[in-house]
């Protein structure tokens, strides 16, 4: 598709036997033997939630996409959200407590005409496309929390990347649990904002002296990342600055859920939500969707190898 066209259209991206894997067409790319060292993460500090003041401010501002505008003012009650994504230990600690089986552990529901591999438990995969197989997302059997890219992957030893591979009930479910919520949509955003003018959909989230300052796709998409922010994948939670308001990760890393239906029809556990912030598969040339206003639309019964979530509580409760 040439470079100085938009590219994420609205239409979802569909298997090759016509059954919806996912809308999102980000997509990620195998490191390469002569990419960047993995930088060093510092210890995570400070506390695990926030409280933001309330305050009015422009949601959808500067749109690059239709669906992000119009630019328009919201007032959002004070709240407190999590600083950094859900992790692995976080939802670890969730499964062992309550003995809860994600969507992706469970057999799916019978789709006419799928594959043989989709009648097994797993979820969507990114993978780079070769002339062999052009897709970029792929059903793998296997594929959930504890194994994001199928059953050779692992999330041993990664206990602070943020948990993926979890749908929409699964974020619901540990909410439920820990006594907080999903934001909204205007909620999430005003979080990432931090008070800060909008981000011109041209800039990507570097330093004056060109330093990434998030986890998202450098490099030639989809063929190559070239790790210049020290990663290919998932990040540790925590590695980047946070923004003004002491939140980390709020563009790059992971998609994140919002509570924000996508349209008609959605709900608990169907139909598509909203989710924010982009991830570690978003490039500069291909989408520019590590912005704040910048969303996207998740089936609600699909996990991928790169949605997380975030959690909300209201003032004064727990977390």
């Amino acid at each position: 598709m040439p470079a100085n066209k938009p590219i994420m259209p609205p239409s979802p991206c569909r298997h090759a036997s016509g059954v919806l894997l996912t809308t999102l067409l980000l997509a990620a790319c195998s490191a390469s033997p002569d990419q960047p060292p993995a930088r060093a993460c510092p210890a995570l500090s400070g506390p695990a939630m926030v409280t933001l003041p309330g305050g009015d401010f422009i949601m959808g501002a500067d749109p690059q996409y239709p669906e992000e505008g119009p630019p328009r003012r919201v007032h959002v009650d004070a709240f407190r959200i999590d600083t950094h994504e859900l992790t692995n230990a976080d939802f670890a600690r969730f499964v062992a407590a309550t003995g809860y089986r994600t969507i992706a552990e469970r057999t799916p529901p019978p789709l006419a005409g799928a594959p043989a591999e989709m009648a097994q438990p797993g979820s969507a995969v990114f993978t780079v496309p070769d002339a062999d197989d052009p897709r970029w997302w792929r059903w793998v059997p296997g594929a959930q929390w504890r194994h994001p890219a199928g059953p050779a992957d692992s999330i041993t030893g990664r206990d602070r990347d943020p948990v993926v591979q979890i749908a929409y009930e699964d974020a619901q479910a540990y909410a439920r649990w820990a006594g907080k919520a999903l934001p909204s949509e205007a909620q999430w955003e005003y979080a990432a904002r931090a008070g800060q003018p909008a981000q011109s959909a041209l800039a990507e989230p570097i330093d004056s002296g060109g330093t990434p300052q998030a986890n998202y796709y450098q490099g030639v998409f989809p063929r190559r990342d070239l790790g210049i922010d020290g990663f290919t994948a998932r990040a540790p939670v925590g590695c980047f600055k946070p923004n003004k308001f002491g939140l980390y990760d709020m563009i790059g890393n992971v998609w994140e859920w919002t509570s924000e239906p996508a349209g008609a029809g959605a709900d608990r556990s169907g139909g598509s939500h909203v989710i924010k912030g982009g991830s570690y598969l978003c490039a500069g040339n291909y989408c520019a969707r590590y912005r704040p206003a910048a969303r996207q639309f998740q089936e609600g019964g699909l996990g991928a190898n790169h949605v997380g979530v975030r959690l909300v509580s209201k003032v004064g409760a727990g977390g």
